[in-house]
């Protein structure tokens, strides 16, 4: 029997629960492993996300889907077994990052354009062979006093669009994320260019989705938080959450099951916060929850060290994360329960 979008959405949306970023890309991944010293190689990656696949008491009640590299998609455990099985057998949906990356974009100096669509069809059909059932595009959208432009912005919106026009196509729910970066530059803009920037772009995105004929109630929406620039005066959490809702109810359809944010820079207890703020202080259309890679696996690295028997301590580490992100997505979270960890 064909699954439908909409009930793959739906579990993947489950209240109280959220996405696991495991997509870092092979570069990326080195970048973190040098923080503990550690050599990136096939085996140490497959260890460390078996780690974290392997986590049942996060995993289970905390997790709903994870998002794959698809070196991981097609990755075996230590004793043989598909990661994929692995994450299905503890409840969650396996998916897979399909762009390759965002390259500087031709005519528009200091952006870039998110390729991939070349040949995306006949991979979908692969990686839903081999289990994924939703997938996840990027579309990198700088930010100044001047940028972005209207025909970057257009541009990414486009890909977007195609590239979710073409999973569901191919039974795969598309992840569709629009990212206004926090760390552009020179990075000192404040929250209320970022609520501007980010309000234009995703009435163009699902201006852009419209035009493809994308199903809005088999897609996902993974955007930015409203969060003024890395290098400005910090909002306080309530302008952050304030700000986000406002944008997010001006410019999403109600017909968009969820919403999954991702952190973009921002501090472990800062994503945690955020999402926590907006889920408890407004009423909303969608389920607001989690989609984060680093804010989720950041502790949990640092305790494993790349060593068999620092498994237990990495899994503590990332079950804890994963149970304070879970309380935000409730809007239960708050500070002094990071403490009595």
């Amino acid at each position: 029997m064909t699954e439908k979008l909409e009930d793959i959405a739906g579990a993947m949306m489950s209240k109280g629960q959220g996405l696991l970023a495991a997509d870092e890309s092979t570069s990326t991944i080195e970048k973190r492993f040098d923080t503990i010293g550690l050599a990136s190689t096939e085996d140490s990656r497959r260890d460390y996300r078996e780690m974290l696949f392997r986590a049942d008491d996060a995993m289970k009640p905390c997790i709903s889907g994870v998002i794959l590299y698809e070196e991981t998609l097609f990755q075996k455990a230590a004793d043989g077994t598909p990661l994929v099985e692995i994450i299905r057998k503890a409840g969650a949906v396996p998916g897979i990052k399909v762009d390759l990356g965002a390259k500087p974009m031709a005519g528009f100096a200091g952006e870039t354009i998110t390729e991939g669509l070349d040949g995306l069809a006949g991979r979908l059909a692969r990686y839903y062979e081999a289990g994924a059932r939703f997938a996840k595009w990027r579309g990198v959208i700088a930010i100044s006093d001047i940028l972005p432009s209207s025909g970057s912005v257009r541009a990414n919106a486009h890909a977007l669009a195609r590239y979710a026009a073409l999973c569901q196509a191919a039974g795969i729910v598309p992840i569709v994320e629009p990212e206004v970066l926090m760390d552009g530059t020179p990075g000192d803009h404040a929250i209320a260019r970022s609520e501007e920037v980010t309000e234009a772009t995703l009435r163009i995105v699902f201006e852009e989705l419209a035009a493809q004929r994308v199903s809005l109630e088999g897609m996902i929406l993974k955007p930015s938080m409203v969060i003024d620039g890395k290098n400005a005066r910090k909002a306080s959490v309530e302008d952050v959450a304030e700000r986000t809702v406002k944008v997010l109810k001006r410019t999403v359809p109600s017909a968009v099951p969820g919403i999954a944010f991702l952190s973009g820079g921002q501090s472990t207890e800062e994503a945690t916060a955020h999402l926590s703020a907006m889920v408890s202080g407004f009423a909303l259309p969608w389920t607001l929850t989690f989609s984060y890679g680093r804010a989720l696996q950041a502790e949990a690295l640092k305790a494993w060290q790349g060593k068999a028997e620092n498994v237990a301590a990495g899994q503590r580490a990332f079950t804890h994360r994963a149970r304070m992100c879970s309380l935000a997505a409730l809007g239960g979270w708050r500070r002094e329960l990071e403490k009595a960890a």
